[in-house]
């Protein structure tokens, strides 16, 4: 079990030092920044979406190691996917982290399993779900790019 947990952490690291897809788009079809006032995670997630499909998303901001590697993962995952898949990945992503200890992992969620540790340190499971639910937010709610900001509280 050690030997996961130090896989797990290096894969978190891995993505902090060098998250993917780390840039603004500048002609953005969606954008929408996210807040997390109890540790200061801030972030903007930016998509273009071409029929209902994913062609491009990105994110910038500040925050810890596990908000940015779950933005950096978040990005690899959702790129090429529908809103329905997404919005499917999206529920069973928050489904992992906030679901009972006890639960089963869903391995379906590939790399993303490396952050259902976090449910162990209930403080740090909104690190992990903002971009998420930045990234949702700027899809289902920010259609006109005005100035809409997420806070999770």
């Amino acid at each position: 079990m050690t030997e996961l947990r130090e896989l797990y952490q290096e894969i978190i690291l891995d993505h902090n030092r060098s998250p993917k897809n780390y840039r603004r788009i500048e002609d953005a079809h969606h954008h929408l920044e996210g807040y997390n006032p109890l540790c200061g995670d801030r972030l903007e997630v930016y998509l273009n979406v071409e029929d209902s499909v994913v062609t491009d998303i990105s994110f910038q901001g500040e925050g810890c190691a596990i908000s940015k590697a779950s933005a950096s993962m978040m990005t690899d995952i959702v790129k090429g996917k529908t809103i329905s898949e997404i919005e499917d990945i999206f529920r069973r992503f928050q489904g992992m982290v906030t679901d009972s200890l006890d639960a089963t992992v869903d391995e379906s969620l590939g790399k993303l399993t490396v952050l259902a540790g976090v449910k162990k340190y209930p403080m740090r499971i909104k690190c992990s779900t903002l971009a998420w639910h930045t990234m949702y937010g700027a899809l289902t709610e920010n259609k006109d790019l005005d100035d809409h900001e997420i806070i999770l509280s």
